[in-house]
């Protein structure tokens, strides 16, 4: 197996365990995704992949569609994609994917986190060079050959596919999304979830106390509303 099925299974158990972190985060993609492209799903590819990845989620339905209607209003806030970049104890690299609609408390409030925890907050491209920004899908695993379809997805950029206990995987470089969602749909198949991510070249392992330190302030983050995702290179 390549490094996104290790990656993969390090993270499995980890990041998606709030419910309610998890609303937030789709929440905010929804408004960002309908302020791009508009609210009709069918001719909104991004609103499409959210939709997919709230039924995932087991978001009500009720509450997409509540999300929806509210980014159509004029009032609501927009959200702005920023990215942090800098390092925890020992030398661990961090990558924080952020939403905000005030961009000054967000870097006030990233700023602490490194401080309060004995890390430092880095500048544009002092780490985010040190992952693979990626893309990744979730389809049924029923009636469907890893092997072979990773065979027919080379064509549209797929790099690694495999099977796990929640179906088939598809991983690509980031630029690919688009082609690979259109394929996967063209050919009826169900995308179960879909989405980026972003896998460290390199990892590094720590000793337990260590990784306690790191841990310390990686919670810290990923408490902030802001923070839509939270990657390092510890060794899971």
């Amino acid at each position: 197996m390549g490094r996104a099925f290790e990656f993969r299974k390090g993270r499995k158990m980890k990041r998606w365990s709030a419910m309610a972190k998890a609303f937030t985060r789709i929440g905010k993609d929804i408004v960002m995704a309908v302020k791009e492209g508009g609210p009709n799903p069918d001719a909104n590819s991004r609103l499409r992949a959210v939709m997919q990845n709230a039924k995932a989620a087991n978001m009500p339905k009720e509450n997409v569609e509540r999300a929806i209607k509210k980014a159509t209003d004029k009032d609501t806030a927009n959200y702005k994609e920023v990215l942090f970049e800098g390092y925890a104890p020992h030398g661990i690299a961090i990558l924080i994917e952020t939403a905000t609609d005030n961009n000054n408390r967000t870097v006030a409030n990233i700023r602490s986190y490194f401080n309060k925890c004995n890390g430092t907050m880095g500048t544009q491209g002092s780490v985010e060079f040190m992952f693979d920004h990626t893309c990744n899908f979730r389809i049924p695993s029923t009636g469907i050959d890893p092997e072979e379809l990773e065979l027919e997805l080379i064509d549209f950029g797929a790099e690694e596919v495999f099977e796990d206990e929640d179906g088939i995987l598809i991983y690509a470089p980031f630029g690919s999304f688009g082609a690979i969602q259109k394929e996967l749909e063209n050919r009826k198949i169900e995308i179960l979830s879909s989405g980026f991510e972003r896998i460290p070249q390199v990892t590094k392992a720590l000793t337990p106390e260590q990784v306690a330190d790191v841990e310390k302030l990686l919670e810290k983050i990923e408490e902030d509303d802001d923070v839509q995702n939270v990657y390092h290179t510890m060794e899971e």
